[in-house]
């Protein structure tokens, strides 16, 4: 039998991240969203107006600025979360002049 999981992502509700950080949230969230319908992609799935697992179809699967601004947010969080924690982690990042 298997033992029931429960989540505990570390608590980063005490990092606020530096100005400079917070404007690389929605670079980061676009990045997400590519990502993760890359994968979708590869997996054989579509685009379609209502979810379907069984003819692989997503409505989310178009350009990340055609996104509603709820499923925009879901990946804003994502993006911010993680960059909250690597500061937790003790991590920081700097921009090179490239």
């Amino acid at each position: 039998m298997r033992k029931e999981y429960l989540p505990n992502p570390v608590n980063t509700d005490d990092v606020k991240l530096p100005e400079d950080l917070e404007s690389l949230v929605e670079e980061v969230a676009k990045n997400v969203h590519e990502v993760w319908a890359k994968h979708r992609i590869g997996q054989g799935w579509k685009y379609g107006a209502e979810r379907s697992d069984i003819l692989k179809e997503h409505p989310s699967l178009v350009p990340y600025e055609e996104l509603s601004e709820e499923e925009k947010d879901y990946d804003r969080n994502t993006a911010f979360g993680t960059l909250k924690l690597i500061h937790k982690l003790g991590f920081r990042i700097i921009k090179s002049d490239k």
